[in-house]
């Protein structure tokens, strides 16, 4: 077959979209003590911040879905980075914590878009054998953007304030739009798509009914119930590293917003490796021979044992043994979040992946939300992280064991 490359350029465009969206969620986290010192933030009011993106978040996960099922992913995508790109800028001109918990919600809204676009778009573009290793490209952007949003925030903030942070990193969004629009294309419809690649992407497409799928047929499988809850359970450590890491090296280590680029260039360089690493794992069990069941669970509890060193990190002093321990929890969440993208395209029809990644997103957000106040309250009332690195260290086991009980991976017929 003679392949042309268009299926991994789009990887790329939506590899820099979800680059541009970690680069925009994080800048918060990154000025935190210097936001929490000029406008006198709490511990709680910080916990309170996060949260509203989180239920904002998870709100914005069940439009989003549904949207770019109907839209399609060229237009739904567009529409949930301009939404975030605008909420970005806004925390420029934000004076108070409500203020801020406005901004972090519309924020939230539009970067609800990005995941279930994505894997909306992956499941267009490549067949079920490829499609975990295209995913870990893609989703490496999250640890692409963790890694280069301290060296832009700390740039501008020395330079210009921290308001221009917020300003400089919410425009990225919109000249991503420009780009997208200009060059995106359904297979279908793509120039530069042959017959002959057009057949390899439908080659392990089963005959479909393309009726439509309503929820009530979603929610009527338990495979929707676990792999919701086992977002819920996983998710929101993900959101405590990107939003309080800095915060934690800073309160124990004693590292500065200028020093903690290199321990957070470590942690995040460990998590897109994991990210790469775990779709391709995954994808190499399958061409082995193996199931597509035994490929995602074998994958993800492999990274799953590697996050149960975090337990100890609060109780270490050296800072250069605790970067690599949590560069290592980081790299094991990419690893996973690689393989529950792929379950959900594995297990459901392809017209009802961006509603499906949307609803499970939605236990992700809420367990995010309700994690972001705990967190907050536990760290002004005792000071410690000790007991939320405990807690943290043991969730992938918990969501490998519900997938294993409760998740066949196989194509479901609704």
């Amino acid at each position: 077959m003679k392949k042309t490359n268009v299926r991994w350029t789009v990887v790329a465009l939506i590899f820099f979209a979800t680059t541009v969206n970690y680069i925009d969620r994080q800048v918060i986290g990154l000025l935190k003590p210097y936001i929490q010192n000029d406008l006198g933030w709490s511990e709680a009011d910080y916990g309170y911040i996060v949260t509203s993106f989180q239920v904002a978040y998870g709100i914005g996960m069940l439009v989003c879905g549904r949207m770019l099922d109907w839209l399609g992913s060229k237009i739904g995508y567009s529409i949930a980075i301009i939404v975030w790109s605008i909420g970005a800028v806004l925390h420029a001109f934000s004076r108070t914590v409500t203020g801020f918990c406005a901004s972090r919600a519309v924020l939230g809204l539009g970067e609800a878009g990005n995941f279930p676009a994505a894997v909306k778009v992956v499941a267009e573009w490549f067949p079920k054998r490829d499609r975990a290793f295209a995913t870990g490209i893609f989703n490496s952007g999250t640890t692409v953007g963790a890694i280069i949003a301290p060296i832009i925030v700390t740039a501008i903030t020395l330079q210009w304030g921290w308001r221009m942070a917020f300003i400089v990193t919410g425009l990225l969004g919109f000249v991503w739009v420009v780009i997208w629009w200009l060059m995106y294309r359904s297979p279908e419809l793509h120039p530069k798509v042959n017959a002959e690649e057009l057949s390899y992407i439908h080659s392990e497409e089963h005959s479909e009914e393309k009726s439509a799928i309503t929820w009530r047929q979603l929610f009527s499988q338990r495979q929707t119930y676990a792999i919701l809850f086992s977002r819920f359970v996983t998710d929101w450590v993900w959101w405590f590293f990107l939003f309080w890491t800095p915060d934690f090296l800073n309160k124990t280590h004693g590292v500065d917003l200028q020093s903690t680029v290199l321990p957070l260039i470590i942690i995040y360089t460990m998590a897109d490796i994991g990210g790469i690493c775990g779709g391709h794992v995954s994808s190499q069990f399958i061409r082995m021979g193996r199931s597509a069941d035994f490929a995602r669970k074998t994958t993800i509890l492999i990274f799953a044992l590697l996050v149960l060193p975090l337990n100890a990190v609060p109780h270490i002093h050296n800072l250069w043994v605790v970067v690599p321990i949590i560069g290592l929890a980081t790299s094991a969440h990419q690893a996973w979040a690689s393989n529950i993208f792929t379950i959900v395209s594995d297990v459901y029809p392809k017209q009802v992946v961006g509603s499906m990644i949307g609803i499970s997103s939605v236990g992700g957000a809420v367990g995010g939300a309700l994690a972001s106040t705990f967190v907050g309250l536990i760290l002004q009332w005792t000071g410690s992280y000790e007991v939320i690195f405990m807690i943290a260290s043991m969730m992938y086991l918990t969501a490998w064991l519900t997938l294993k009980l409760f998740v066949p991976i196989r194509q479901i017929q609704l």
